[in-house]
């Protein structure tokens, strides 16, 4: 008796093992079912995101039957493989221009951002130390190489034109929160002032415009300015900055941002020149 209760002891624990072991194949096969179904997902909206900057790219020319849209930064609505797209394009003339804007404009922008003002006055000086070509403060404050040297950095002030808006988080004094609310208001491919038919509204505030006055005003002038057709707008620059943004699962989306050149009259098989690309996928 002892030896049969000891094998169906035996028995159960082998049963019991092979019920765990079973489970955890499940399990395992479960999460990787998903991880895939994420990892098509994702692989498919990064396709649907690019489609969404070419399409957006084709209506900044106006045809017989289609008006332009405006290159302001408002929302167009775009349906494809039954998934709704959403395009911002924005003229980068509107945006203020890293190599080219003046001292108290950066401050301007900058104290939008609640700054104090002389926090706020040493960080443009110091963006203006960055892209200048010699080692002499502003005089309302800025950084040069030595005060890189004393802040621990390897690196000294560049003394060159930025780059790219990304080289900002380089500048003595820029931090990763601030950086990312301005680099939307960015470029290196603008002009000394932003152009206010472009231009955001924090933008036009630092330019010492009425943001809201002018904002409406480009409502007006379209109807429902986030619904799709706009009378052309005209006078582009053709350089834009484009984001195209597809819904995922999982309350993720497929993010696509470029910055491109349209290429005259629209040339065969390269339309547009890509200046930057950047892909991936966010968390709403």
């Amino acid at each position: 008796m002892k030896a049969r209760g000891a094998a169906l002891v035996l028995v159960l624990w082998v049963v019991a093992l092979l019920a765990t072991t079973i489970a955890a194949f499940a399990m395992t096969a479960r999460v990787e079912h998903l991880q895939g179904r994420v990892t098509g997902d994702l692989a498919g909206g990064e396709q649907i995101a690019h489609a969404g900057i070419d399409y957006a790219l084709s209506r900044m020319r106006a045809t017989p039957t289609q008006p332009s849209w405006r290159a302001d930064g408002r929302p167009y609505r775009w349906r494809f493989d039954d998934r709704v797209v959403e395009l911002r394009i924005v003229d980068e003339t509107g945006k203020v221009d890293l190599n080219k804007a003046d001292l108290n404009l950066l401050q301007a922008l900058l104290r939008g951002f609640e700054l104090a003002p002389d926090k706020a006055a040493r960080l443009a000086g110091a963006i203006v130390d960055w892209r200048d070509p010699d080692e002499l403060l502003q005089i309302a404050g800025g950084a040069e190489t030595a005060d890189y040297q004393s802040a621990g950095l390897p690196y000294g002030a560049k003394n060159a034109p930025f780059d790219s808006v990304s080289e900002l988080q380089r500048v003595l004094g820029m931090d990763p929160a601030l950086y990312a609310q301005l680099a939307p208001l960015l470029t290196v491919y603008g002009s000394g002032r932003p152009n206010p038919r472009f231009a955001p509204a924090a933008v036009l505030t630092a330019m010492g415009m009425d943001a809201a006055l002018i904002m409406a005003q480009r409502e007006r002038e379209d109807g429902n300015a986030g619904m799709g057709e706009t009378s052309a707008g005209g006078g582009d620059s053709g350089t834009y900055s484009v984001t195209s943004s597809v819904q995922l699962v999982a309350e993720r989306q497929a993010v696509t941002r470029a910055v491109v050149r349209l290429n005259p009259g629209g040339v065969a098989g390269a339309p547009y020149t890509v200046l930057q690309w950047e892909q991936g996928a966010m968390t709403r």
